[in-house]
């Protein structure tokens, strides 16, 4: 017997393997200061020395931050020269991020 259709289509579903992948970006947003980093990329590439000033961190923190948020294809890197830029990895990470702060800034009803 088919499943019955309806109005909306399901959610595409994720194996074991994805659902860990993608637990393990929401965790590493789940940390303030890295947030604000990935929040920093969303309007263009920015060097580390640019978020550290944006954001008052250290140069090394925001550095291992990076590292982190790579991992987990939140940020890219881009080489310019002697120096690396770091941007939002694609269009559905700066989608979900700038739905959620569009989220948090609305009014309760």
């Amino acid at each position: 017997m088919a499943a019955p259709k309806t109005a909306k289509s399901a959610p595409p579903l994720l194996d074991d393997d994805k659902t860990v992948e993608l637990a393990d970006m929401f965790k590493m947003l789940g940390d303030p200061s890295r947030l604000r980093i990935v929040t920093a990329t969303l309007e263009g590439p920015r060097a580390v020395g640019e978020i550290a000033a944006m954001l008052g961190l250290s140069v090394s923190l925001v550095s291992h931050h990076l590292r982190l948020l790579r991992a987990t294809r939140l940020v890219s890197p881009e080489r310019r020269g002697k120096q690396i830029f770091y941007r939002v990895h694609d269009q559905h990470v700066a989608h979900v991020i700038r739905d959620m702060i569009a989220h948090v800034n609305e009014e309760a009803e």
